[in-house]
C-alpha cells in the first residue's frame, strides 16, 4: 500500500475537520525554490521573528552560564543550569504533546512567548533588586525550560498551517537556518554584551526577543487545523490521547517507526561528535581555544550552507527524502572516520564544514515527511515523543562516546560515530526501498504531478 494512501486513511480516521485555507500567497512562491517564501506575508513573519528568537537564545546561553559563574564562582553550581534545561523535555515531552494537540497552535506560541520574556526579565529584575537567590535562579531556569520545551514541537505543528505541502521542507529548512545564524552571532554579540554592559542586561535584550517573537506571530494568518469529532475528543481521557500518540509513532505507521529509529540514531551519532569536537582539538590536533572556536565556526557554516541549499530545492518525493537522509549521512559518516586519519587542522576545518552541511540536511526533512505523514490531531504528540526520544539518545551519546574517548581515545572514538551515522545511512536507505517500492514511487511521482 502506498504510503499516501494510508496517510489519507489515517486522516479520515480521525473525524470530520473544520479547514480554512491560508490567505493566497504569490504564483511564484509556490512554484519556486523555498528562498520564495521569505516573500510571503505570514512565513515571512514566522521566520523574521524565528531569527530575533533564536539570536536571543544564544546570548542568553552564554550570558546566563557567565552570569552564574560570576554569581557563584562554582563551576558544577554552572552545569546545574544545563541540567534544568534538559531534565524537562525528557520527562515532560509525551505530556506537553497531548495538550498542544487539544490547544490553538497559534495562541500557544504567542503565550509561550510573552511567558518567556518574563521569566527572563525576572532574573536581572530580582538581580537588580538583591532579591536573586540561587534557589530562586534556579526555579526560574527550570520554568524557562519547561515553558521552552512546548515551543518547538508548536512551531513544527504550525509550518502545515502556514505553507502547502510541496513547501514544507524547505520551511523546514529555512527555520533549521534560523537556529544556525542564532548559533553563529549570538555568542559574539553576547561577550561584547557582556563586555559593554554586564551579563545580567544581556538578559534583558534576550527578553525583548521574545517580545518580538510574539509581536511577529500575532499577525500571522494559520489554517485551522484539523480536528478530531469534537464529541468524541471530550470523552476522551488523557491517557487515551497519550496513548493514541505512542501506537501511531510505534505501532500504527511503519514509516513513522522507522523514522524514529533514524532520528535516534542521528541524534546519538550527531550529539557525540559536538561533544567531542574539544577533545578532538586539543588531543588529536593538539590546537588551543582559539583555534576551537574557528572548528566550531566551521561547523556552523557547513550547517547553514546545508540549510540554504536545501532551501533552494523545490519539493521532492518522500521516497527522494529518504534517499537524500542516506546520503548526506554516508558523506557525514565517511568525512568523521576521516576526522580521526588526517589530524590536521586545515583538513580538519574542511572535514568538519562538510559534516555541518550533510547534517544539517537531516531534520528539515524528517520534519516534512511527519508534517506530510501525521494526521493534525497528532502532531503536537509525534513532534513531542521525537524531541524526547533524540534527547535521550543525545545524553546517552555523549555519556557513551565520552566514556570511550577516555578509555580508547578520541580517534577510535570518532570512527565508533562515523560507524553510527552509516548505519543510520543503512536505516534512511532500507526506509526507501522496504515503504516504498517502485511501484509506489511511480503512484506518488504521477499524484505530485498532477
Amino acid at each position: 500500500m502506498a504510503i499516501e494512501t494510508q496517510a489519507r486513511k489515517d486522516k479520515m480516521n480521525q473525524g470530520p475537520s473544520q479547514t480554512v485555507e491560508p490567505a493566497a500567497e504569490p504564483e511564484s512562491a509556490s512554484k519556486g525554490g523555498g528562498w520564495l517564501l521569505l516573500r510571503t506575508r505570514d512565513f515571512g513573519l514566522l521566520f523574521w521573528g524565528q531569527l530575533t528568537s533564536q539570536i536571543g537564545d544564544s546570548l542568553s546561553k552564554v550570558a546566563l552560564l557567565w552570569f552564574v559563574y560570576q554569581m557563584t564562582g562554582s563551576a558544577l553550581k554552572m552545569a546545574v543550569i544545563g541540567l534544568l534545561q534538559t531534565v524537562p523535555p525528557l520527562v515532560l515531552g509525551p505530556v506537553i504533546g497531548v495538550y498542544l494537540d487539544r490547544l490553538p497552535t497559534k495562541t500557544t506560541m504567542i503565550v509561550v512567548d510573552l511567558l518567556r520574556a518574563v521569566l527572563v526579565m525576572l532574573i536581572p529584575g530580582l538581580y537588580a533588586l538583591d532579591l536573586l537567590t540561587l534557589e530562586r535562579l534556579y526555579v526560574l531556569v527550570f520554568c524557562v525550560a519547561v515553558v521552552s520545551m512546548i515551543f518547538g514541537p508548536a512551531l513544527a505543528s504550525a509550518v502545515p498551517q502556514i505553507v502547502r505541502r510541496e513547501q514544507l521542507t524547505s520551511a523546514n529548512a529555512l527555520l533549521q537556518g534560523t537556529a544556525n545564524i542564532g548559533v553563529l552571532i549570538g555568542p559574539a554579540i553576547s561577550g561584547l554584551g557582556i563586555v559593554l554592559i554586564g551579563a545580567q542586561n544581556v538578559l534583558y535584550v534576550d527578553a525583548a526577543t521574545f517580545l518580538v517573537s510574539a509581536l511577529c506571530l500575532m499577525p500571522i494568518r494559520m489554517r485551522i487545523r484539523a480536528a478530531a469529532d469534537p464529541v468524541s475528543e471530550a470523552k476522551r481521557s488523557f491517557r487515551e490521547d497519550l496513548l493514541a500518540g505512542f501506537r501511531f509513532v510505534f505501532i500504527q505507521h511503519r514509516t513513522i517507526t522507522a523514522l524514529m529509529l533514524t532520528a535516534t540514531l542521528y541524534s546519538l551519532g550527531v550529539s557525540a561528535f559536538v561533544f567531542m569536537l574539544p577533545v578532538f582539538a586539543e588531543q588529536a590536533l593538539n590546537v588551543g581555544p582559539l583555534e576551537l572556536g574557528w572548528l566550531w565556526s566551521s561547523l556552523g557554516i557547513g550547517m547553514l550552507a546545508g540549510s540554504a541549499w536545501l532551501a533552494s530545492r523545490k519539493h521532492q518525493a518522500t521516497a527522494n527524502g529518504f534517499k537524500m537522509i542516506s546520503s548526506s549521512m554516508t558523506v557525514g559518516g565517511v568525512a568523521v572516520c576521516g576526522l580521526s586519519m588526517l589530524p590536521t587542522p586545515l583538513v580538519a576545518t574542511g572535514l568538519i564544514v562538510i559534516i555541518g552541511g550533510s547534517t544539517a540536511l537531516f531534520m528539515p526533512i524528517v520534519w516534512g515527511v511527519l508534517q506530510e505523514l501525521t494526521p493534525e490531531p497528532l502532531l503536537g504528540r509525534v513532534f513531542t515523543t521525537f524531541s524526547t526520544g533524540g534527547m535521550a539518545s543525545a545524553m546517552a551519546g555523549m555519556a557513551g562516546f565520552g566514556w570511550a574517548a577516555d578509555t580508547m581515545g578520541p580517534g577510535i572514538c570518532l570512527v565508533g560515530i562515523g560507524l553510527v551515522l552509516l548505519v543510520t545511512a543503512c536505516v534512511a536507505a532500507g526506509c526507501s526501498r522496504v515503504h516504498y517500492p517502485a511501484g509506489d514511487r511511480k503512484q506518488e511521482g504521477e499524484a505530485l504531478a498532477a
